[in-house]
């Protein structure tokens, strides 16, 4: 019956062919769902016996915003435990903030991604902590595009910085590798400002987000009857960008066939339509970017070595947040004072308390996990400072229990439970996860540290915070 009662979703929409984009999108996570027009319908369904079976509700935003957050207050009045997300129009973050207040889980702007609404749903329904929640508002808080609005002091980052700096004055192809929420489109964005090519237009194309079999008509273009349902020439972005710059992001998901084609394309400088008979030539500096090393992928034979060498004469790496804990304090400030700019809300100071918890943990989702979970902490903030109490969420995932902060240092409220409730042994494996939560806490998250006091290696405790789903927690 659980599992039941989490795969049954109402959605609050009357746009027909929205409800049925929305309930096959669902269907692919395992949901069912069961469409209504109304508020006054959505709010008498609670009392059904379908109602009592819901999983989450989402409600596209139709109505005035006003009404739209008075219905989110009611339907959580009457099931406090049910995730509400909001579908909308809307980038505004006072409505975001509005629609958090009143109980509103998630905030997703349409049109909707169908890998966005997805784990939009998997972590409604999760104890996870999202790492993407949020995104589209938080990314319109960044500053301006250049070197100085980047944030850090850690030496791995001052020196990829450095060379991002050096090379965006040349004309060579370039390679960025980060994990995802590091900064690569900011990093780009300040490359291309700095670059010689300023004033010409930036385009970026998404090889993730972008269908395997629209991806290289997408850089190439096609022309009339290249193929069933190209009704239209279409100009490709390598065309557009002639004389400027063009950015392919997760260049790592790119199908075999267009690497290929794109290495021909790099080396030779022509370009080739799907479709044209002749090809011609583009002047285009390509700046590529990749969540992974590319190395790694090429030898696992997922990435053309051919085009791994046609743009990695200068490379970047972007190292992950957990390896510049240092930069936190530094971050969170420059963060919270962006927030404080937006609508309905105000500038907030921040507690060494705070600032200890949020060293601590481990960031898989880097700094834009580390951007949304301060706004969403702002939201609700009734202080002038955010303290430890504002995420619990993180205290609760570092140690079994919610984390005691004192002088800015994080201490372990309790020790690590041995027994399980009826007097046996807890399994080695879950003693150990809380041995090495409680480390990470207690030397707030200085893996380095953590690593030496545990007596391991730093390479065996990221194995083993992956083989214990700690790393992946948020």
């Amino acid at each position: 019956m659980a599992e039941t009662e989490q795969r049954l979703l109402m959605l609050i929409d009357d746009e027909p062919a929205q409800s049925r984009l929305i309930t096959a999108l669902a269907a692919r996570e395992g949901w069912r769902t069961l469409v209504v027009g109304d508020a006054e319908t959505a709010v008498a369904m609670l009392g059904t016996r379908q109602g009592m079976q819901l999983g989450a509700v989402i409600l596209d935003q139709w109505v005035p915003g006003d009404e739209a957050c008075s219905l989110i207050a009611d339907l959580r009045s009457r099931r406090p435990a049910l995730p509400i997300l909001m579908l909308t129009t809307s980038a505004s973050p006072l409505l975001a903030v509005e629609a958090m207040r009143a109980g509103a889980t998630d905030y997703l702007i349409k049109p909707i991604a169908p890998d966005r609404l997805m784990s939009a749903l998997r972590n409604a329904t999760t104890r996870e902590t999202p790492r993407d929640e949020l995104q589209p508002l938080t990314e319109k808080m960044n500053g301006p595009a250049d070197f100085e609005s980047m944030i850090g002091a850690a030496p791995a980052f001052r020196t990829a910085l450095a060379i991002a700096a050096k090379s965006a004055r040349g004309q060579g192809h370039l390679l960025i590798e980060g994990e995802s929420g590091t900064g690569k489109e900011m990093l780009v964005r300040a490359i291309h400002a700095a670059s010689q090519r300023a004033k010409m237009p930036l385009r970026m194309v998404n090889a993730g987000s972008t269908p395997g079999n629209s991806i290289e008509s997408a850089l190439f273009g096609h022309e009339k009857g290249a193929f069933p349902g190209a009704f239209d020439r279409q100009i490709g972005a390598i065309q557009y960008c002639d004389g400027a710059t063009l950015v392919i992001d997760e260049i790592d998901r790119l199908p075999m066939g267009v690497q290929e084609r794109l290495a021909e394309y790099l080396t030779t400088g022509s370009c080739r339509p799907i479709g044209a008979r002749h090809a011609f030539r583009v002047d285009v500096r390509l700046i590529a970017a990749s969540n992974y090393p590319l190395k790694d992928l090429i030898v696992h034979g997922d990435f053309l070595p051919e085009l791994h060498a046609a743009i990695c004469a200068t490379t970047v790496s972007l190292p992950p947040l957990r390896a510049r804990l240092g930069d936190i304090p530094a971050l969170a400030r420059h963060f919270l004072a962006r927030i404080g700019e937006q609508p309905g809300l105000r500038e907030l100071g921040i507690t060494d308390g705070a600032l200890a918890l949020l060293s601590a943990y481990d960031w898989p989702g880097n700094v834009r996990q580390l951007q949304a979970v301060l706004f969403r902490a702002a939201v609700f903030c009734d202080g002038d400072a955010l303290t430890a109490d504002d995420f619990p969420q993180l205290s609760s995932m570092i140690t079994a229990e919610p984390l005691a902060i004192s002088n800015g240092v994080a201490h372990e409220s309790a020790g690590v439970m041995l027994f399980t409730a009826d007097g046996n042994l807890r399994p080695l494996e879950d003693i150990e996860a809380d041995v090495i939560r409680l480390a990470i806490g207690h030397y707030r998250g200085r893996m380095t540290e953590v690593a030496r006091r545990l007596g391991i290696g730093r390479s065996t405790l990221y194995r083993k915070l992956s083989e214990l789903g700690i790393g992946d927690a948020a």
